[in-house]
């Protein structure tokens, strides 16, 4: 896939140039770039990112990074299975357990949420730093409503995290899932509640909390530039 002429591998934290060492300087710079080119499309454009990562696959299989960022690449293009298998190479790789939230994660998407239940209650969350073992509950809670659940779902997202008034990098999500789940539940002015908190946590905007307080509030959006919205309208 053609990469912009701009893009070099600086933008790779130093853990990943340290695994590129490893390669012939050619083929790591190349490698890199099609890494930066991943991390630049994953969000807008998972299907891009996904060739991307392919390359960057069939270059460097043995990388650890390279595993990780095709398994990332593979969970955004909705390819589950394969981005398991991916999580699991990186993991036997390196020993690591950031991954674990994510790998139970695609036990969900491949319709198993019994089994990323499971592993919601293994060992190796003990062993995650804080955000890893918050996303394991916001896992372990979308498992508990794909299962029908939804009164254990709102039971488990009740943690110390949630009732804490500082904000942290996970306090919109986690506080936007419990909002998701009240309301799941018929408890809507809670959930209203919980959105309101959403949005006050939410600075980057990686949630719809404002939206969907809006939606409770009745408030309705029009596009002022849609030409089938009457002036009146």
């Amino acid at each position: 896939m053609p990469i912009p002429e701009d893009v070099t591998g600086e933008e790779l934290d130093a853990s990943v140039h340290q695994e590129l060492r490893t390669l012939p300087k050619t083929l790591a710079e190349d490698v890199a770039k099609n890494l930066v080119m991943v991390a630049r499309t994953l969000d807008e454009d998972p299907e891009e990112a996904y060739g991307y990562a392919k390359v960057a696959l069939r270059l460097a299989s043995r990388v650890p990074a390279v595993r990780e960022a095709m398994g990332f690449a593979s969970y955004g293009a909705e390819k589950y299975a394969e981005a398991l298998a991916e999580f699991r190479a990186a993991r036997r790789m390196t020993g690591a357990q950031h991954l674990w939230p994510v790998m139970a994660d695609c036990e969900r998407g491949l319709g198993r949420p019994e089994k990323a239940l499971a592993m919601a209650g293994e060992p190796e969350v003990q062993k995650l730093d804080k955000a890893g073992q918050v996303e394991m509950r916001l896992v372990a809670a979308g498992a508990r409503q794909d299962m029908g659940q939804a009164e254990a779902a709102v039971v488990t997202l009740q943690s110390p995290e949630l009732a804490s008034g500082s904000v942290q990098p996970w306090s919109a999500r986690l506080r936007y899932a419990y909002a998701d789940a009240l309301l799941a539940v018929g408890r809507e002015q809670e959930a209203r509640d919980w959105f309101a908190k959403a949005v006050e946590a939410d600075q980057s905007g990686v949630t719809d909390a404002s939206d969907r307080l809006a939606e409770l509030d009745g408030v309705e959006f029009t596009d002022a530039l849609d030409p089938e919205v009457d002036d009146e309208a």
